[in-house]
């Protein structure tokens, strides 16, 4: 998938300064400062990197190390509706490889990729913390436990005409 390039509005490099300023601008802050930019953006592409790491006086290498080593941050744009297939132990073990197949089934994408209408897209994540659960998928702010492969397509649905 190959990266457009994107130009920050004057309004967006403010927003990102004033994260950075609400954290003192201290390098130590810096994941609080990336969650609460992605929370704004919806994801941290290079050019939001650029400006937190200038604002927070530290090499871009360091931010994008830290951006790259935690699967909750993301450099591509995610789907009005994120889905979330965890595959840690438990869910693994569980099915959680079946039911993050048929999710790419149903959308024909693949993990990291998002459908073409920006509705959905599928992310694996290494552990949630909810093994009583397993396996666990969560769309946007909801977790749904207990997840199977013939789940999938109800679980798609609730979301079609959001």
């Amino acid at each position: 998938m190959a990266t457009t390039e994107i130009v920050l509005k004057e309004k967006q490099v403010q927003q990102i300064k004033d994260i950075c300023k609400q954290f003192n601008n201290e390098s130590g802050e810096l994941i609080n400062v990336l969650h609460k930019t992605q929370s704004l953006f919806g994801y941290l592409p290079s050019e939001v990197q650029v400006v937190i790491a200038q604002e927070l006086n530290m090499s871009l290498a360091k931010v994008f190390g830290v951006v790259t080593f935690y699967s909750y941050f993301t450099m591509t744009p995610r789907g009005e509706h994120p889905i979330d297939v965890c595959m840690g132990t438990a869910c693994y073990v569980r099915g959680a490889e079946k039911v993050l197949e048929e999710f790419k089934r149903q959308l024909k994408i693949e993990v990291g990729e998002t459908t073409l209408d920006g509705k959905f897209s599928i992310n694996s994540l290494r552990c949630v913390g909810a093994c009583g659960l397993a396996p666990v998928v969560i769309v946007g702010d909801k977790t749904y436990g207990a997840v199977t492969s013939a789940d999938v397509k109800n679980i798609l649905k609730e979301y079609e005409n959001k």
